[in-house]
């Protein structure tokens, strides 16, 4: 499938646009330690519950205003302020980003502001039209459909003339089914890859490079 009358850039943020393994160890290390400040858990139960409310509703905060009445934006805020010094400005991927054509936008299941300093620390805040966040859906993570019918009312797309780039295979069909052109960018995912993936590419910069 071309890229041809693509005029929507949707891009999913952490593991897509930069390696997120460094943030996210400091992010889940603070996730863990604020459960168990909440909820009187040791380490081990916060670790637990935070694990299964992620695969049971995709994203753990949902588990943890669902169950236990936490603050969705004290969470969100407090588990985000991570050491950013880790991440490096590339210098070709934000060449390639500022030579699409058309709008660009970042959907993340992230909250808290977490993508505004995450693309700032890359030096890609001002090439991104909008961001649309997990706090922006309601706290309806991906892969929920809601979520997606939600980004394309917010940000006013129309899905037969976008793109979704995602590191997250479940995270594509959703898009797929409303009429996103889809990409999956990373090399560990099954072969052959399901039907509602247009294109793959082992990181954003190699997809971008066919642009």
């Amino acid at each position: 499938m071309s890229f041809a009358g693509i005029k929507t850039w949707v891009f999913d943020l952490d593991n897509t646009l930069y390696p997120a393994r460094a943030l996210y160890d400091e992010i889940g290390e603070r996730m863990t330690s604020y459960i168990a400040r909440k909820t009187g858990l040791d380490t081990a139960g916060a670790l637990e519950i935070r694990e299964r409310y992620f695969h049971q509703y995709g994203a753990t905060v949902v588990g943890l205003v669902r169950h236990h009445g936490i603050n969705a934006r004290d969470f969100l805020l407090d588990v985000h302020q991570a050491d950013h010094s880790v991440l490096e400005p590339d210098a070709e991927l934000r060449a390639q980003i500022e030579a699409l054509p058309g709008r660009r936008i970042i959907f993340t299941n992230g909250g808290g502001g977490h993508a505004q300093r995450v693309l700032d620390s890359l030096k890609l805040s001002d090439l991104f039209d909008q961001v649309f966040d997990i706090e922006d859906a309601s706290l309806t993570p991906k892969p929920q459909r809601t979520c997606y019918e939600l980004l394309l009312k917010h940000c006013c797309i129309d899905a037969r003339g976008a793109i979704l780039v995602e590191d997250t295979l479940r995270n594509l069909e959703p898009a797929h089914d409303l009429g996103f052109v889809t990409a999956l960018v990373g090399d560990v995912h099954p072969a052959p890859l399901p039907s509602y993936v247009d294109h793959h590419a082992a990181d954003v910069k190699t997809l971008l490079r066919r642009v």
